[in-house]
């Protein structure tokens, strides 16, 4: 009820200044308690992937808290694990405004941000100021004006930076905001950057004595031929996870929204077969040689479980949190322990 009175004054705003007004507070209303009155609650049901004990299975994507101002924020409201970013080495301000587009009547967004953000060393510095001492996903990219041909430049001076830092990173190759990002995941491309990332993880990993999982996230707007292939590549060079998947460049489900030619990544209920569907392609080419963590139109308990049966040993939400708030975290978390048992 409170989250709901919560959600309708800021619906009421311009969808990204409520955005960056309730990041701001975040972390004050959680001194407060006020996540436990909007119904927030740690549902502990312990998993292990990647080498990595999560409290449960249930995550923040990466996206909402960009450049980790809100960590503890982010923490009170029952998440199993936090991921920030997506961080770029330089600051830059994203795609011209307005570029986030709410579709409440199909408990939806599409977001052209743009990877919009203050650069790895002010995401740093708010990680070393947060209390947070959970499990912490980052996210890394590369800046727009960073030709493809120079990609891993950018990654690998993210991963360098995060690495002390992160429990996992995750290597987002998959926003439709940057022009020609997505073209990293296929081919050549793809493999030249993952040996790239597994020789600099080996090394840091000496340097630093801890070994941290690297993840790599996924578009859902592949055909079947194109996830086999990128799950022979992640599986070649021993890629620790998969995260599927990002927003669609797809409009099905939302053709009757005003705002539906807004170029954009389109995140909630409308991509929830797509990336269910992604997953169980994975999961069987996969077969099991890495974890699975999915992402994409988790409204309610039962979209968790289903990603679960797809294939998935984790799920993040994003889209739906915005719609129901803590509610919708502490649901998926009891629904897919009620199901282990």
């Amino acid at each position: 009820m409170i989250y709901d009175l919560a959600r309708a004054l800021m619906f009421r705003m311009d969808a990204e200044k409520s955005h960056d007004l309730a990041l701001a507070g975040m972390n004050l209303a959680a001194e407060f308690g006020l996540p436990a009155l909007m119904g927030a609650r740690q549902v502990e049901a312990p998993v292990d992937v990647m080498g990595i004990r999560f409290p449960n299975a249930v995550g923040l994507a990466a996206g909402l808290d960009k450049n980790a101002s809100a960590i503890d924020g982010m923490a009170a409201m029952g998440f199993g694990f936090v991921e920030v970013g997506t961080v770029t080495p330089r600051p830059q301000p994203g795609n011209p405004k307005p570029r986030l587009f709410r579709i409440p009547e199909h408990s939806a967004i599409i977001n052209r941000m743009g990877f919009n953000n203050l650069g790895v060393d002010q995401l740093i510095a708010n990680i070393e100021r947060a209390n947070f001492k959970g499990v912490l996903g980052i996210n890394i990219g590369k800046n727009k004006d960073t030709p493809n041909e120079n990609a891993a430049d950018d990654y690998l001076f993210c991963m360098r930076k995060v690495y002390p830092y992160a429990s996992y990173i995750t290597v987002n190759i998959s926003s439709p905001n940057t022009p020609g990002l997505r073209s990293l995941q296929e081919g050549d491309s793809l493999n030249q950057l993952l040996d790239a990332l597994k020789s600099e993880q080996a090394r840091l990993s000496g340097i630093h004595g801890r070994y941290v999982p690297v993840a790599v996230k996924i578009a859902p707007d592949m055909d079947e031929a194109g996830f086999v292939a990128t799950a022979s590549a992640l599986k070649s060079f021993e890629i620790d996870a998969v995260i599927a998947t990002n927003t669609t460049i797809g409009r099905d489900g939302v053709g009757d929204s005003a705002v539906a030619t807004e170029a954009g990544g389109l995140s909630g209920a409308p991509v929830r077969n797509l990336s269910t569907q992604a997953i169980q392609t994975l999961a069987a080419e996969l077969n099991g040689a890495l974890p699975i963590i999915g992402v994409g139109g988790i409204t309610e308990g039962f979209d968790a479980i289903e990603k679960i049966e797809a294939g998935a040993s984790l799920v993040q939400i994003y889209t739906g949190f915005i719609y129901r708030g803590p509610q919708l975290v502490r649901e998926c978390a009891e629904a897919i322990r009620d199901r282990k048992h």
